[in-house]
């Protein structure tokens, strides 16, 4: 058995490898709400690291839809969804989300991880074959690998490499394309029309990850396939309500009996407490206001042009980004450490993704505006950026 000091010594020299490889995760205390401008470890800092696409996360409507349900439900629902702990705000929150993905039905989970781990592993079993591009989220990963079904990892955003894969396949079960919508690392979308022309033909399920596309693309918001015009051509959308929706939880919304299946087998679903009813009331409001709120998403975009395009003029590598996630590509993972700590001391707070988020060699400042953020606010930001990568030779 291993005692309590081999097992923190263990855990040091852990950290220690961490540190010597620019991987060390350096934990900020954020002591304000998430907004454009937040208070982050005492010191004021413009925010260029949330996926807080729309500015929604201390949006007034939905606090004070939260502090209501409070009111009316309690801090929580005292049970799991299918015992006691489906209360009437979490059935309409399904409802109104169906009718704003256009899709018969929904179910919403505790977060997005959640929701691509519990609905893969229980979609999947060893008999079938599952095609994930080689850049998808760590939760679709994990969730294909406790299925123990078979997989194959098709080259990024590759309809060669993903047709050559499905030429080959021969499952003694059923076949599922798995994708993200919008790449949380590159900021690349998916070009989903020709995954779901290939599904079509060779009779695979398709299955697409819009974390990053919900309240980003679409009318008013409703993600990728709609972007696309899709609707009904896409088996299975997920999402979350933790970034453009500004709160937390994830969901499936499909048709309406493969819904009922899963309330019925996913056992993330099955044996974890339902949201507080303050976070459910949260979600419904933000649904509704995106929707009563397009001039949002048009300023989101705006402030995306106009931030790359600053990037760019001061000689940034911004890879091959389409959507407000803009990378920042540095190379080395000491240098990207370097530059966001630089950057923090000027009052620009950016992370850096380093190894294994992202290949060797790869690293990158991930930034990201809001609908929230000013011209003066990116030019703040862009003249910082400016200035510390020249003076660390990055520019």
């Amino acid at each position: 058995m291993v005692d309590m000091m081999s097992l923190e010594e263990m855990a040091k020299q852990e950290l220690k490898k961490l540190e010597s490889e620019n991987r060390l995760w350096k934990e900020h205390r954020l002591e304000s709400p998430a907004s454009s401008w937040s208070v982050v470890d005492g010191t004021k800092q413009l925010m260029l690291c949330t996926n807080d696409y729309l500015g929604l996360a201390n949006n007034e409507e939905m606090k004070k839809a939260s502090i209501s349900s409070t009111e009316a439900y309690g801090v929580g629902s005292g049970a799991v969804r299918v015992i006691s702990g489906t209360m009437s705000i979490h059935k309409q929150l399904e409802e109104e989300l169906a009718a704003f993905k256009r899709r018969p039905a929904s179910i919403t989970l505790q977060s997005g991880y959640v929701t691509n781990f519990g609905v893969l592993s229980t979609l999947l079993d060893e008999d079938d074959l599952v095609l994930s591009d080689e850049l998808n989220h760590g939760s679709i990963i994990d969730g294909i690998r406790m299925s123990r079904c078979e997989k194959v990892v098709y080259k990024h955003n590759d309809m060669d490499s993903l047709a050559e894969a499905l030429d080959r396949a021969n499952p003694k079960g059923k076949m599922l394309i798995v994708t993200d919508a919008v790449f949380s690392m590159e900021g690349d979308i998916a070009p989903l029309p020709g995954i779901a022309k290939l599904a079509k033909k060779y009779g695979a399920i398709t299955y697409v990850d819009d974390a990053h596309g919900d309240g980003v693309l679409g009318e008013n918001g409703r993600g990728a396939v709609n972007h696309f015009g899709l609707e009904g051509k896409i088996d299975i959308e997920m999402g979350t309500f933790s970034k453009a929706f500004g709160s937390v939880g994830g969901y499936i919304a499909a048709g309406e009996y493969f819904c009922e299946m899963l309330r019925n087998k996913v056992r993330a679903f099955l044996l974890s407490g339902s949201h507080p009813p303050s976070v459910a009331a949260a979600n419904l409001e933000s649904i509704r206001y995106v929707q009563k709120n397009p001039k949002l998403l048009k300023i989101l975009w705006s402030n995306t042009r106009y931030f790359k395009k600053g990037l760019r003029s001061l000689g940034f590598d911004t890879g091959k980004s389409e959507t407000p996630i803009t990378p920042i590509m540095i190379g080395d993972s000491g240098a990207a450490q370097k530059m966001a700590d630089e950057l923090f001391k000027e009052g620009v707070f950016v992370i850096p993704i380093v190894f294994p988020m992202v290949p060797k060699g790869a690293a990158r400042i991930r930034t990201i505006v809001n609908a929230r953020h000013t011209e003066s606010d990116l030019d703040f930001a862009l003249g910082k950026l400016e200035k510390v990568g020249r003076r660390l030779h990055i520019i």
